[in-house]
């Protein structure tokens, strides 16, 4: 009986250390699991807060392109004017007003450049109190109430634009509205930028999409360098934002075409397809 009493309690003592060593084992999986867990999580977090900062560089620098470019290719074209009427030695009083005309268009375009890069620079280190640094509250968003007036300085610096609208124009969400001003300064800029002689405006108010389209007529011939694409890629990327898209090739006889589409409903997120720019 004893034995029996003896083997027993060494067969309990062999079982109970085997869960123990069991136990142990499976404690040490679980801690190198939430270690990894941990590790994981933190490559997740370290990975989400570089693709904000990417996209976050990607946004500023769309928002420099469409303001610098813009501004600047204008003070360019107008100092050109005005340099050819001054060398022209034009006495006459039209074309000192010529001259003059053009000085404070250049004039205007930098103002305008400073007054947009303050509202970038406010939106990215704003003061306190929401306002920039002379005071005065920050500057919109471009929008396309605000259309006539581009049209009004891209025509004045030698690029005649014909506008039609169809549809029922409707207040639309900012981020919208401004993007869809954005691409009409791109493409009528470029047209401008690239020696184009007219364009041809469209907009239509569907009443699930917004319909952008600009036809620009002359400018460099298919083959010729027409710069890097960069404000194209910048702005398709802007109109994927939104669930849109936008189409930019080159017209046979010289010129461009540029269409966007962007849906009015609930914006679709989703990667932005490559620019095209081919022959028609």
């Amino acid at each position: 009986m004893v034995w029996v009493l003896v083997v027993a309690l060494v067969v309990a003592c062999g079982v109970i250390a085997s869960l123990t060593e069991l136990l142990r084992r499976e404690r040490q999986r679980h801690a190198r699991s939430v270690e990894e867990r941990g590790w994981l999580l933190e490559r997740e977090r370290q990975s989400a807060a570089q693709a904000a900062v990417d996209a976050e560089r990607a946004r500023i620098a769309r928002e420099l392109h469409d303001i610098v470019s813009h501004n600047v290719s204008m003070m360019l074209i107008q100092a050109g004017a005005a340099r050819q009427v001054l060398a022209a030695g034009a006495a006459d009083t039209g074309g000192a007003g010529d001259a003059e005309n053009a000085l404070l268009a250049v004039e205007g375009a930098g103002r305008a450049t400073m007054t947009e890069l303050r509202h970038l620079l406010g939106v990215l280190a704003p003061a306190p109190d929401g306002r920039d640094e002379e005071g005065s509250g920050l500057t919109p968003q471009p929008t396309l109430a605000r259309l006539s007036a581009l049209v009004d300085k891209i025509a004045f610096a030698g690029l005649p634009v014909e506008v039609r609208i169809s549809g029922e124009p409707r207040p639309l969400p900012g981020g919208i509205d401004a993007t869809a001003y954005r691409i009409v300064q791109e493409a009528l800029t470029n047209a401008l930028k690239y020696g184009g002689t007219s364009a041809e405006l469209t907009i239509r108010y569907d009443d699930r999409y917004l319909r952008i389209e600009v036809l620009t007529a002359g400018g460099a011939a298919s083959g010729e360098p027409v710069g890097t694409g960069r404000g194209l890629i910048g702005l398709t990327e802007r109109a994927a934002v939104y669930g849109g898209d936008l189409d930019a090739r080159r017209r046979l006889g010289g010129g461009f075409r540029v269409r966007a589409k962007i849906p009015l409903d609930a914006p679709t997120r989703h990667p932005p397809p490559p620019v095209t720019v081919d022959s028609q």
